[in-house]
């Protein structure tokens, strides 16, 4: 009663009437009739049911206008964004969908509060979600907030594939993939031209070559990268692949190679540690002779082509005709005998070469890098210093092994070195070898396979499939090469 009392008293006193002393008795007979007591009842439930309505309104205008961050995703790649509804401040909501979502290839999982699906759009895209929230009437129509969600493009379709110049003197195939046999291996090489060069329709400045010698049994494989920054060395690299060849098959020393032969089959009968640094001094030698003979073909090559087209050399900064050739250049040679594989290797530049066990647990790395602590390290079969370096000895380039078996030979331009082991000290890891077979064989992002197998008359599409792998800023050309 003392409430309807107050409350009378409170409404009396805010409209300006006052109650006289002498009506006290009056008032009191007015305030305890049960019409009074209804009234004042009525009053109180219309007012809250109107300050709980400007609460719902109040809290719906609050949601509408509030921001609810979705995390961003990319067109055509699995998308999971989770709804924290709790961190959100969206606990009060009764009822929530979302509307908009099917368009764009999305769903909501209502189980997990996620946004789930492969994104069909890029851009700013925008769904709708439709919510009540506690309080609000079961016929109450819908709330309606825009929410926003970013799907970024795929990074490989904003660049250009632009194809090389076909009229030009020195054009070569921008992407090349083979596979065939050699001796009693196989072999599956891909060179393809980077999207850095694809995006301005520059030529592929890699390039391999690979024979095998059915009348001595040695084989060769060949992998050299044109530095970009020159402009004929996309040439340097291909002269310097086909002229390896052309050494082992017509100018190699009979005599030489003769003495080699029966001396390795000597060490296999003794053992003898002497006769061993006997071979190694003769593959060095006639190792040397070929890379002159690559050196001095990429030389002769480049005063003939000044000769008939000088308007090529306008580099200002180079400082010899040979400049514009400049290549990095790696070669292994390998034969099979009773007792296994004699292995010799040439190495200048950043390029790898390493064999993999038969078993498939220890892998060696056949040659050093040539790289800087601050880029620019890299060295060319170009440069005639380097068969006179103190520094780092041409002896120290070449290479002599002899294992039982193996099952992968590898030669790669630093565009698959670069992103797949990162740095120099990975490629004395075993570990990051099978790692990367591993991605071969189908561990990847794109689950792109290449499966080695003799029969497998497709591998070097799926090579060539494989190396179009995504990796942030690594676009330089990419030249792989594995004998198995």
């Amino acid at each position: 009663m003392q409430d309807v009392k107050t409350y009378i008293q409170s409404l009396f006193t805010a409209k300006g009437i006052v109650v006289s002393s002498n009506k006290s008795s009056l008032f009191e007979e007015f305030i305890v009739q049960q019409d009074s007591i209804d009234a004042v009842q009525r009053i109180i439930e219309n007012q809250n049911s109107l300050m709980d309505k400007w609460k719902i309104k109040n809290r719906i205008a609050d949601i509408l206008s509030q921001q609810i961050v979705i995390p961003n995703g990319t067109i055509g790649k699995p998308y999971l964004g989770h709804i924290n509804f709790e961190k959100q401040n969206l606990t009060d909501l009764i009822f929530e969908q979302f509307e908009g979502l099917e368009e764009l290839g999305l769903s909501f999982n209502k189980t997990n509060d996620c946004i789930e699906g492969i994104p069909n759009l890029s851009g700013d895209l925008k769904f709708t979600l439709l919510f009540k929230i506690n309080g609000e009437e079961e016929n109450e129509p819908l709330n309606r907030k825009v929410l926003q969600l970013v799907i970024n493009p795929d990074p490989k379709s904003l660049w250009k594939d632009i194809p090389s110049d076909k009229t030009d003197k020195f054009w070569k195939e921008d992407d090349v993939s083979i596979s065939d046999k050699i001796g009693e291996k196989n072999i599956v090489i891909s060179s393809k031209r980077g999207r850095s060069h694809k995006n301005v329709g520059s030529f592929r400045d890699d390039d391999f070559a690979f024979k095998h010698f059915a009348k001595s049994g040695w084989s060769i494989v060949a992998v050299s990268d044109g530095a970009g920054s020159y402009s004929l060395s996309r040439v340097g690299s291909q002269i310097a692949c086909n002229a390896v060849i052309d050494f082992f098959e017509n100018h190699a020393d009979a005599e030489k190679s003769k003495e080699f032969e029966d001396k390795i089959i000597s060490y296999n009968e003794t053992s003898d540690q002497s006769i061993l640094k006997e071979i190694e001094v003769l593959a060095k030698q006639n190792l040397y002779k070929a890379t002159v003979f690559v050196h001095n073909k990429i030389k002769a090559d480049a005063e003939e082509t000044f000769k008939t087209s000088p308007e090529l050399f306008n580099n200002p900064k180079a400082k010899s005709h040979l400049d514009y050739y400049h290549a990095t250049f790696i070669f292994a040679l390998f034969k099979k005998y009773d007792f296994g594989y004699v292995i010799l290797t040439f190495g200048v530049g950043d390029c790898p070469i390493a064999v993999m066990n038969l078993e498939q647990t220890e892998t060696t790395l056949l040659n050093w890098l040539d790289v800087g602590e601050f880029g620019g390290g890299t060295r060319f079969i170009t440069q005639s210093d380097i068969f006179h370096s103190t520094e780092h000895p041409m002896a120290t380039r070449f290479n002599f092994k002899i294992v039982p078996d193996f099952s992968y030979l590898f030669l790669m331009t630093d565009g698959i070195y670069d992103p797949k082991f990162v740095v120099e000290a990975n490629l004395e890891k075993s570990e990051k070898w099978n790692e990367f077979m591993e991605d071969l064989k189908g561990k990847n992002e794109d689950n792109t396979v290449v499966e080695f197998n003799p029969e497998n008359t497709q591998i070097a599409e799926q090579l060539s499939k494989w190396m179009d792998f995504w990796s942030q800023g690594n676009h330089d050309d990419r030249t792989l090469a594995i004998v198995y």
